[in-house]
């Protein structure tokens, strides 16, 4: 993970820096893979107040970034007030990856081993239909057959010995392949 701490109107001491690093490590926690950190601490003075602006942005992979800006009195607890946040926002954003089905990564298969199982017979195991209509229906005819049953597609051969599937589609009309 890459790492910018800058400070703005304000010399970063390296007692801030390594508590930000620190802070920044325990984010790491969640397994995002996260690209890079950029935080910028501004001072912020107005109407004879001092204060702290902490502006922080993560870059995630798959193109996220999460920005979280805070301001305080105080420049520990401003910094400790945005890492419980990026925190929460992290945490959500574990739960969605790993919760919801993402159809690019493939799913392990985990077997208990008190079942011994022998998977080498079950791979690459052909078992062959016979279709059960031998002659070649028209499209009409097939469309009408799909109609009166309850399955989801037909798979026929046409008039010109040509195999097609017929289809139901969401919308209520059909499809054909």
């Amino acid at each position: 993970m890459n790492t910018s701490i800058v400070g703005k109107q304000f010399e970063l001491t390296d007692t801030i820096k390594e508590y930000l690093e620190k802070a920044f490590e325990n984010l790491e926690k969640y397994n995002l893979n996260i690209v890079s950190t950029r935080c910028v601490i501004s001072a912020d003075e107005k109407q004879g107040k001092k204060g702290f602006v902490v502006n922080l942005s993560i870059n995630l992979p798959k193109k996220e970034t999460i920005v979280i800006s805070q301001k305080d009195k105080d420049l520990y607890a401003a910094i400790d007030s945005i890492i419980e946040r990026a925190s929460k926002v992290l945490r959500r954003q574990h739960d969605k990856w790993k919760t919801h089905k993402n159809k690019d990564e493939l799913k392990e298969i985990v077997l208990d081993k008190s079942h011994d199982i022998d998977l080498s017979e079950h791979i690459d195991e052909i078992v062959e239909a016979e279709l059960e209509t031998h002659k070649p229906l028209e499209i009409d005819e097939a469309l009408f057959t799909l109609k009166n049953s309850n399955d989801q597609f037909l798979v026929f051969n046409d008039m010109n010995a040509k195999m097609r599937v017929l289809y139901k589609r969401k919308d209520g009309k059909f499809g054909l392949f």
